[in-house]
């Protein structure tokens, strides 16, 4: 990572921080999950960038980036992400995202067609039902007393706990993993929402480029049924899905080599 650097853009009334690994490759734009932040994506970025130039910005609240008074939603985060696009002035980047990371990328191509090449989306929230208002704020009443119990931890703490509760996970991801779980400022991350305007069903059939869609399994955490992805297929023809058996919420952590083939064929054209 010696070779890699860093930066701020102003964006939506913030500075957002980022990594990229540099060198003159087609962009690669990867925004990660509630309560990650950009290095989280370290293992990926160096599996990927002998061939592009993979840049990630720690979402606003997290990592480095500045924090923004909330409630705010995935489009807020969208703009966040299009006024970055642009103020790198990266010419039509491949979009990637988790969770989180990942509504912010698909509304970003909903929003913004013109702004992208490609997408990819792992394990977005494509639920069922959409939660209710009680539902989020239990949610994010969870995510203050988990950050209130990580707050009291060292980062040594921190990542033995995640090798606990992960214990499929490759050792490398733990460092960035804890190291974003101190750097989060909860007030931000407890505030995230589903925009009440428009719902994923209604944003996906405005998505203009080619998208993947990876998956894994329900039982296992992840937030995707088949029956949701068929759905999605069903809302944009052309969606490619790719479900990675035995991975859960974090497919990428838990089947990564064949997370990074889908992914390098998918943007390879394949």
């Amino acid at each position: 990572m010696s070779k890699w650097t860093e930066g701020y853009v102003t964006t939506n009334g913030f500075r957002m921080h980022y990594y990229h690994t540099g060198g003159d490759k087609p962009p690669l734009v990867v925004s990660h999950g509630i309560t990650d932040d950009g290095l989280c994506w370290t293992r990926f970025a160096r599996a990927m960038e002998a061939d592009y130039d993979v840049i990630m910005p720690d979402a606003r609240g997290h990592g480095l980036s500045e924090t923004v008074p909330g409630p705010f939603t995935w489009e807020d985060q969208a703009e966040d992400l299009a006024g970055f696009i642009r103020g790198l002035g990266l010419d039509h980047p491949l979009v990637g995202g988790h969770s989180m990371g990942a509504a912010t990328s698909f509304y970003l191509a909903a929003s913004h067609p013109e702004l992208l090449s490609k997408l990819f989306l792992e394990d977005p929230p494509f639920r069922a039902t959409e939660p209710t208002p009680a539902q989020r704020e239990e949610r994010g009443a969870a995510m203050r007393h988990e950050a209130l119990a990580r707050s009291k931890m060292t980062l040594e703490e921190i990542a033995a706990a995640g090798r606990k509760e992960h214990p499929g996970w490759a050792d490398e991801e733990f460092g960035p993993w804890a190291a974003a779980k101190q750097r989060v400022r909860i007030e931000t991350a407890a505030v995230v929402r589903p925009p009440e305007s428009r719902t994923w069903r209604q944003a996906l059939p405005m998505i203009k480029c080619p998208t993947l869609l990876i998956t894994g399994d329900p039982e296992r955490g992840g937030i995707v049924t088949p029956e949701t992805a068929a759905e999605a297929q069903k809302l944009l023809p052309g969606l490619k899905i790719v479900r990675l058996r035995g991975a859960g919420h974090n497919v990428r952590r838990e089947a990564f080599d064949a997370y990074v083939a889908a992914v390098r064929a998918f943007l390879a054209g394949q």
